[in-house]
């Protein structure tokens, strides 16, 4: 693909400055953006490092006899077929709401958007209960690629939303100069610049397939992370359960090669932001209307109109005594004491990875980056197992504390905020980060003050993916966090566990509400840094 620097800037710049950035591991600055690299990926291996330690305790033998088994290969054809089915359909649906809201003239679009990220707020858990609630006899296959499409396909949404908000007009108008219909200006011209929107949504949804449990255990769908649960919960065989682990972390690895693949190393950078005009917004016609806002309403209606109706009946059910204050304003206070914490800290550690993969991709950066892609594909449990492992064998005082939680928010939810960064840094012109450091900045003042701005909507959209994450994290949070510690999620557990759906809802319904002034302060602060 050639370059998307405007007409008489590329040759303004020197020849030097178009390179790489210049010198950056030469001084303190690249020091400093590698070592936090390898710091963070180092913590990563913890929980790999758990399994293949209790790997090794239990013998080759043992390793065979457990993995090699009729019911393992069960669960790779069920997880397989998961994937491979879900994972499309949220391109899809992710790609067609977010051209229909960023490029049509879909009466409401703005509030469309909204909503197209709001099921972000919903845990998988609640997707699940509400539609067995709706529809008992829902289960399997078919039911976990349902739930799965309407609880995930944000994650498709937003980054290809982002990056359609700053793509240059005038790429289009060449497409069109050329003899190109709409549609194949669409196809040939649009769709390659989502490329790597596309591949980083993909990976995360595919990660959370591999590593979710409640969603799949509520429809009775086995999946290798059901059947690590039922390991740990029935009989607390550790040797099973991490064998599965094991398996699971293979499935993640070739998983990334496949979107190492599919990614590719080409640049989709631009200076400044392209042509001084709006965005081109496409004409519907009247019946591409009504089948746009049909596609709309059904998605709304699926993603937020189960849960919450299922939520009204609880509410109903429950009445005013459902409310205790008393419980929920602690809750929801150390919910967002935790989210904000946690996603601060996600995406700082994200930021020397995000750079360094979009600056020199190279097999140590893909390596980097596949130890934390690997980690957050394993189960909260084994996760929080190692940690637990961890700190009290080599690091005591830390031992069920709030950093021990904020670091387990780190290795889960990490790649959040690295593909959202890593897209947002990619469209950062590494010219601009050559002239600063021609200017006498260091490498890191450039990036600091030139790269992370331009990047700032990335940003923005991975940490509130790792907020919302973290509102809606279950089995970590309740194995590690300290004594007393109550969230929005750990209390909608509590609840439903004893059966008391009536005061479970207003647990849950709070979760929702979290998501919707969020949302929009990060869609108005990624448009008005796009320039629109």
């Amino acid at each position: 693909m050639p370059e998307t620097l405007p007409a008489g800037v590329a040759e303004a710049i020197p020849a030097h400055l178009r390179r790489r950035p210049r010198g950056v591991f030469s001084g303190r600055g690249g020091v400093w953006v590698i070592s936090l690299s390898v710091l963070v990926s180092l913590l990563a291996l913890l929980p790999i490092a758990y399994v293949l330690g209790v790997s090794l305790q239990t013998g080759w033998s043992t390793v065979v006899t457990l993995v090699f088994r009729p019911r393992v290969a069960e669960l790779m054809i069920n997880t397989l077929l998961l994937v491979l089915l879900t994972i499309p359909l949220c391109i899809v649906l992710g790609v067609t709401l977010a051209w229909l809201t960023e490029r049509t003239n879909l009466p409401g679009r703005r509030w469309w958007s909204l909503l197209a990220t709001a099921p972000l707020a919903v845990p998988a858990f609640v997707h699940s209960y509400a539609w067995v609630s709706l529809v008992p006899p829902i289960h399997g296959l078919f039911a976990g690629v349902l739930v799965s499409v309407i609880a995930y396909f944000p994650f498709l949404y937003l980054p290809v939303a982002a990056t359609l908000r700053r793509l240059d007009p005038a790429i289009e108008d060449v497409g069109e100069s050329m003899g190109l219909k709409p549609w194949a200006v669409f196809f040939r011209v649009v769709l390659p610049q989502l490329r790597l929107a596309i591949c980083g949504g993909a990976l995360l949804v595919g990660l959370h397939l591999l590593a979710e449990y409640g969603l799949y255990a509520m429809i009775r769908f086995d999946t290798f992370t059901t059947a690590i649960f039922d390991q740990f919960k029935s009989t607390f065989n550790g040797a099973a359960a991490h064998m599965l682990a094991s398996v699971l972390a293979l499935l993640c690895l070739a998983m990334l090669t496949a979107e190492s693949a599919a990614r590719g190393s080409a640049r989709y950078a631009r200076v400044g932001s392209g042509s001084a005009r709006e965005q081109r917004i496409v004409l519907l016609t009247p019946a591409s209307t009504v089948l746009s806002l049909g596609l709309q309403i059904i998605t709304c209606a699926l993603a937020l109109g189960v849960p919450l109706i299922t939520l009204g009946k609880w509410l109903i059910a429950g009445g005013t005594q459902a409310w205790d204050l008393g419980e929920l304003l602690p809750a929801l206070q150390q919910t967002l004491l935790l989210g904000v914490a946690g996603a601060a800290l996600t995406t700082c550690a994200a930021i020397p990875i995000a750079w360094l993969s979009i600056r020199y991709p190279g097999r140590m950066q893909r390596v980097l980056e596949s130890c934390n892609y690997i980690t957050s594909s394993l189960p909260g449990i084994i996760v929080a197992l190692a940690l637990v492992t961890v700190t009290i064998h080599f690091a005591r005082p830390i031992y069920q504390t709030t950093f021990t939680v904020l670091l387990a928010y780190l290795l889960m939810f990490l790649p959040r905020a690295l593909v959202s960064l890593r897209a947002g840094i990619a469209q950062a012109p590494v010219e601009l980060e050559n002239i600063a450091r021609s200017l006498g900045r260091s490498p890191s003042q450039a990036l600091w003050l030139i790269t992370l701005r331009l990047a700032a909507p990335g940003a923005a959209a991975g940490a509130a993916l790792v907020f919302l994450a973290i509102t809606n994290e279950l089995t970590a949070t309740l194995l590690l966090a300290p004594n007393g510690t109550r969230t929005l999620a750990t209390g909608f557990w509590a609840m439903t566990s004893e059966i008391d759906y009536a005061a479970a809802a207003p647990y849950a319904l709070l979760m929702v509400l979290l998501s919707l002034p969020l949302t929009g302060l990060l869609y108005h602060q990624s448009k008005k840094t796009a320039g629109r």
